[in-house]
């Protein structure tokens, strides 16, 4: 998802998380909304919640 097309409260709300120590991954595809947020998992964990965040035919 383009940074642009972001609402200020998607924004906000993904600072704040950040500053939590949490990580956001959007889906690239226009328009839609899924994200998925994730805190303290191993590294495979991180990749297999990336790929199903940035995979739009699997959401």
């Amino acid at each position: 998802m383009d940074l642009k097309t972001l609402t200020l409260s998607d924004r906000v709300s993904d600072a704040v998380a950040l500053l939590a120590g949490k990580h956001t991954v959007r889906c690239p595809e226009p328009g839609c909304r899924v994200s998925v947020r994730y805190r303290a998992v191993t590294p495979a964990e991180a990749k297999r919640l990336t790929d199903v965040a940035t995979d739009h035919t699997r959401h």
